[in-house]
């Protein structure tokens, strides 16, 4: 019996080709069901600028530094180690599933500062990952994963809008602590009481140097107060630290956040 020849039908889905065989039909591709993503808000903003040709326009959306004429502004530092991996001229091979192990190494002392103990002690782990998004998502699936059915993970009111959707995806139950006050101010009284109220072994999503979006920290008084909050009622803590370096300008000042944490030690495991 002669077979009717497979035909190929493929198509471009974001810079990946997808291929399927149909036989004797043309399939309704499964793609045609799939449906538009909802736009970025903050990239919307960014196209919707580019396209406004009025002189006077600035761009406040994306946080990076600009010249003058509202381009992109490259740290000098950033230009001198372009060069020196030039110079070197590295092979490119693959890097290990945890990424370069010299660049963790770097990452972890400019992180936490090279008289971290926990770092001394060798106990912190690393891996790289696709910038802070990236970083984001694997410990969202990571939480999801090893942490107990219906743990909720909290995030500030307001928080990064990206904070959201990934720790849905990955299948946590997202919910909001308290951190703006109606006056514009930190609100760590209405934080502590969410704190404490939350169940023991909840995800706690904190921002350890100017908050996005509204770029209000809490004073180190603030931070030692919510350390031992976080300490007492049992909470697991993840600490997105985007701008460091960029909030203060010093760097280990930026990062007294993660320090403090680091310090103060896991919470007690929760009771059986």
């Amino acid at each position: 019996v002669e077979r009717p020849a497979a035909r190929i039908h493929h198509e471009m889905v974001g810079g990946l080709l997808l291929l399927h065989a149909a036989t004797g039909v043309v399939l309704s591709s499964y793609l045609s069901k799939v449906p538009q993503g909802a736009a970025d808000k903050i990239l919307g903003i960014a196209q919707a600028f580019q396209r406004d040709e009025r002189a006077e326009k600035v761009n406040l959306v994306v946080g990076a530094y600009r010249d003058g004429g509202g381009s992109p502004w490259v740290l000098p530092t950033v230009r001198e180690a372009e060069q020196r991996l030039i110079a070197r001229g590295q092979n490119k091979e693959y890097a290990s599933i945890v990424g370069v192990p010299a660049f963790l190494d770097r990452a972890l002392e400019f992180a936490y500062g090279p008289g971290c103990t926990a770092l001394s002690e060798g106990r912190v782990a690393a891996v790289q990952t696709l910038s802070g998004t990236g970083a984001c998502r694997l410990a969202a699936d990571f939480y999801a994963r090893f942490l107990p059915p219906g743990t909720a993970a909290y995030v500030s009111e307001p928080t990064w809008p990206n904070h959201i959707p990934i720790f849905e995806t990955a299948g946590l139950e997202v919910r909001k602590y308290r951190y703006l006050g109606a006056d514009g101010r930190f609100d760590v009284e209405g934080m502590l009481e969410d704190i404490g109220q939350a169940p023991a072994g909840s995800v706690f999503v904190l921002h350890a140097c100017a908050h996005n979006p509204t770029g209000v920290d809490p004073t180190a008084a603030d931070w030692k107060r919510i350390s031992d909050a976080l300490l007492a009622a049992g909470q697991h803590i993840l600490v997105d630290m985007a701008y460091q370096g960029f909030a203060s300008g010093d760097a280990r000042r930026d990062a007294a956040a993660l320090s403090l944490l680091a310090e103060a030690g896991p919470p007690p495991p929760p009771p059986p």
